[in-house]
């Protein structure tokens, strides 16, 4: 899963599930579909023996994460078993039959399973409920995941949301993080992997709407805009930035990879701090 869900809208005909696979051999094979082999290759995501749950909010980062983990399923020289697992947090019933719908437009084998994540979320805090929500639905998805016998989660979160983390972690919580590419669940029991982690969402969204792709409303009022979001103001602050200078995104997420520990006050690794200050 990513980090939204939003609507594309769409104009044209929706195309058959092997007409948007064959986009990602196709137009989309240099922007999509070797970036995202890119990414499983270099950090290993996908091993022998694996057994992959794909998490899928619905959205369009997510839906676009399944077919490509379909796709790669073809390839005979990789042995890994896949599952597609999808939570309701508390959708209206037009959101639940929109996923529904994806799942067969795109021929996806998914399961969806409820929880009342959202209601006791905004029970607790109604006017920031983000923080308390995020945390419980990563709770219950790995919960399900492990009860599931997998030892990987693919999330959805692409370049854009990489981005966006290592300003929100700078500007809000004084430390200098993102995403990583693969990383142990809080439980320690599986790896989160993300194989979206070179993929621009730009990218992302010209494939939905090139295939027709009705991606599911969030149904959560912090995405719709009715609340405020720390995400939705740097992206915005982003979006100015890239007028300015559109490579200023990939300068940031090529800053993750060339810090230089020499220069910076201290750090923290594996739970110590280490000052280099001396």
């Amino acid at each position: 899963m990513g980090n939204t869900c939003e609507v594309v809208s769409v104009n044209i005909e929706t195309k058959t599930p092997e007409e948007i696979i064959e986009s990602l051999r196709g137009p989309f094979r240099k922007s999509i579909w070797t970036k995202f082999l890119n990414a499983v290759n270099e950090y290993k995501l996908v091993e022998d023996g694996d057994k992959i749950a794909v998490g899928i909010s619905g959205g369009k980062d997510s839906l676009l994460l399944a077919k490509l983990f379909q796709e790669l399923k073809k390839d005979k020289s990789r042995n890994f078993e896949l599952k597609f697992i999808s939570m309701n947090p508390g959708f209206e019933a037009l959101d639940v039959e929109q996923l529904k719908k994806n799942f067969e437009l795109l021929d996806i084998p998914g399961e969806i399973y409820d929880s009342n994540v959202w209601e006791v979320a905004f029970k607790e805090d109604p006017d920031y409920p983000c923080f308390l929500c995020a945390k419980m639905r990563r709770g219950w998805l790995y919960n399900k995941v492990e009860e599931m016998g997998c030892n990987k989660m693919a999330l959805g979160h692409h370049f854009d949301d990489m981005v966006e983390t290592v300003l929100i972690n700078m500007f809000y919580a004084g430390t200098v993080k993102t995403m990583l590419p693969k990383v142990p669940s809080t439980s320690g029991k599986m790896e989160l992997i993300r194989p979206l982690i070179y993929i621009k969402e730009k990218d992302i969204i010209s494939y939905t709407k090139n295939n027709g792709i009705r991606a599911m409303a969030c149904g959560c009022p912090i995405e719709a805009g009715k609340t405020p979001s720390k995400r939705k103001e740097i992206k915005n602050l982003l979006s100015n930035l890239d007028n300015i200078d559109p490579n200023i995104k990939q300068r940031i997420f090529n800053s993750m990879k060339n810090i230089n520990l020499d220069y910076v006050f201290g750090y923290e690794q594996k739970g110590e701090k280490i000052s280099n200050i001396k």
